[in-house]
């Protein structure tokens, strides 16, 4: 009998544009040759332009759903998006308690591309508080690592507080790693950093592309997820989902009226 893939675990909310959230993170995850397993966290309705509104999953559902899985299949690594509420923090946390050795990828995705809100303050600090000190690698946009680092409010997110401090205190929070993306940044090329409690472990420069896109977040931290499940280092597993979501950006297409989508199957097309 063949033995499976690497299994990797999602908890996040649905988008049923296809763009970001679950749907993002299993095509990311089968296109790098894992078997990806999906809790589903809350229920969306929003098309490529935004959210409209948010249901979050019952937090025992939740539980629920990874626990029946965890106890039928050996997980290899957790990739975390939205959770939906400050129940569902606590019992995703819980669940990581009970697995110390698996690396966890979290993306704290706080917002949409058009800045529909997807985190309250007392979501930020169970964020903060709960899980960053069991996430492997943490791998927010410069917005949302400003946030997270201790800004208060939106407006905040926009001001000049260095990344690199950003960084440091997000470390010091609990978590292992930090990959700071640059998509955000008035900067010619999009710089993601990598950090760990020594400090930078790699910089990287990516071509800036035109257009704004749904999902190049989940896209990553999926990448990154299904890389280490595979036995990467963080830093490889890093430099290689950098590598596959830029890909994928650059094949990216616009199905809709807003954002483009990234093509996560781009390798597929190509040989079609």
């Amino acid at each position: 009998m063949q033995l499976p893939p690497p299994i990797v675990l999602t908890f996040a909310a649905s988008d049923p544009t296809g763009g970001a959230g679950i749907q993002a993170d299993l095509m990311t995850v089968t296109s790098l040759a894992c078997h990806a397993l999906s809790v589903i966290t809350a229920l969306t309705v929003q098309d490529t332009l935004g959210i409209t509104s948010v249901l979050p999953v019952n937090a025992d559902w939740v539980e629920a759903q990874a626990r029946t899985l965890l106890s039928d299949m050996p997980v290899a690594c957790f990739k975390i998006g939205v959770l939906g509420s400050v129940e569902n923090i606590r019992a995703v946390a819980r669940i990581l308690s009970d697995y110390p050795d698996l690396p966890v990828v979290f993306d704290p995705v706080l917002a949409s591309g058009r800045g529909d809100q997807l985190a309250d303050e007392s979501m930020v600090l169970a964020l903060t508080e709960l899980l960053l000190p069991l996430v492997s690698i943490l791998t927010p946009n410069s917005l949302e690592a400003r946030w997270l680092a201790g800004m208060t409010n939106a407006e905040d997110c926009e001001s000049d507080m260095r990344l690199e401090e950003c960084a440091h205190r997000l470390i010091d929070l609990g978590c292992d790693h930090v990959l700071i993306t640059g998509t955000h940044e008035d900067t010619p090329q999009v710089v993601n950093d990598l950090y760990n409690a020594d400090g930078l472990v790699r910089s990287d420069r990516w071509e800036r592309l035109a257009g704004s896109y749904h999902g190049s977040g989940c896209t990553l931290a999926s990448a990154v997820a299904a890389h280490l499940a595979h036995g990467l280092t963080v830093g490889d597993a890093v430099r290689e989902a950098q590598d596959y979501t830029w890909q994928t950006l650059a094949a990216g297409f616009r199905p809709g009226k807003g954002q483009f989508i990234p093509d996560r199957f781009f390798r597929a097309r190509r040989k079609a």
